[in-house]
């Protein structure tokens, strides 16, 4: 397979590349998708170095599992599944939700001022690390991500109805921590 051929076909078309055994479709794929993984990895784990080796490992296993993966159906929201589940794993490992690190310990010693917190990503990153990682991740599916509540379910394994749920709770925890951070 030609790196042209590659750049140009569907996800489809490479997953079953892929399953037919051609390595450089499956390195397509994971290209594509590598930026929104990782995105999704650093919201749930807060630790680059762990999540560079949790990436690792689902890729690997989204490599093995592709024997699983249903013909014709969409990629991304698979291996968004796939690295999803992995972290949990990871968190699971730990016995505890993502704790500050030394990365976060900066950011919060550099934490600008109550009239430049509005607005800004770094406020919204704080507020997001203050969520409980089931609400965390479904924020960042459904607002961050842009999948709807259906998808988002199907990623997590979870009905439709506790993804709405969870969504509520977590915008208005966002609201409050947001709230309050502006007005200190």
């Amino acid at each position: 397979m030609s790196t042209t051929s590659s750049t140009t076909s569907t996800d489809i078309e490479l997953v079953e590349l892929a399953q037919d055994g051609h390595r450089a479709a499956f390195d397509e794929l994971i290209r594509r998708h590598d930026e929104r993984m990782r995105s999704l990895a650093f919201r749930l784990l807060a630790d680059r170095h762990v999540m560079d080796d949790v990436l690792q490992d689902a890729y690997l296993k989204a490599f093995r599992g592709l024997d699983r993966f249903r013909p014709g159906s969409d990629f991304s929201p698979w291996l968004y599944r796939v690295t999803y589940n992995a972290c949990i794993d990871e968190l699971r490992r730990r016995k505890r939700t993502p704790a500050s690190t030394h990365e976060d310990a900066e950011i919060a010693s550099m934490k600008p001022g109550p009239a430049q917190l509005v607005g800004t990503s770094e406020a919204v990153r704080l507020a997001l690390a203050d969520l409980s990682a089931g609400q965390r991740i479904t924020v960042v599916l459904v607002d961050g991500e842009g999948f709807d509540h259906q998808e988002a379910a199907d990623i997590l394994g979870v009905a439709p109805g506790t993804v709405a749920s969870r969504l509520y709770r977590a915008r208005t925890k966002l609201r409050r921590l947001l709230w309050d951070e502006m007005r200190r």
